[in-house]
């Protein structure tokens, strides 16, 4: 009895697991309405041959990848220190959004990560600038051990389209 007991649970599973996986590879009809991942890059990146993208847009949000203050098409960070950095992380965001379908008015949430987090004070003095006060996205900010091609400040930021 607890042989045939043991039989059928296993018997149970085994339907139950196939199911599970069958419902996952055959989507339903609000599944298959929406439309996947599209991968984004430009041509200022695709010649770089970063192993990400630049944005990737999913339904109405667009997921942008964290920008420094590199001249677009190179891996010169602009000189000037922090301010001068932001104000191109800033340009280069626009840009993209600018690209993408979208703009700073619809940016809904910021990552900024610095290389010293002293330096918060003055590259917000740049970040606030290009948003409407009144439309301030919801940021975090944090300071990190290092950043690429030795920026001092890298942003990333989800918006949806215009």
């Amino acid at each position: 009895m607890i042989r045939l007991s043991s039989y059928l649970s296993v018997l149970c599973l085994g339907f139950a697991f196939s199911q599970s996986v069958n419902a996952q590879q055959e989507p339903n009809a609000e599944q298959a309405q929406r439309p996947g991942p599209e991968y984004l890059t430009s041509p200022a990146t695709t010649i770089l041959k970063r192993p990400f993208s630049e944005a990737v847009r999913v339904g109405n949000v667009l997921y942008l990848s964290g920008f420094t203050g590199r001249i677009p098409g190179t891996n010169t960070v602009v000189p000037g220190g922090i301010q001068a950095e932001t104000r191109q992380v800033m340009e280069n965001i626009k840009g993209a959004l600018d690209r993408y379908g979208s703009d700073f008015d619809h940016v809904v949430k910021c990552t900024v990560m610095l290389l010293d987090i002293k330096e918060w004070a003055a590259m917000n003095e740049v970040y606030r600038t290009y948003f409407a006060q009144d439309r301030m996205p919801a940021r975090s900010a944090f300071a990190t051990s290092g950043l690429a091609f030795g920026a001092r400040v890298e942003i990333e930021c989800l918006a949806t389209m215009r």
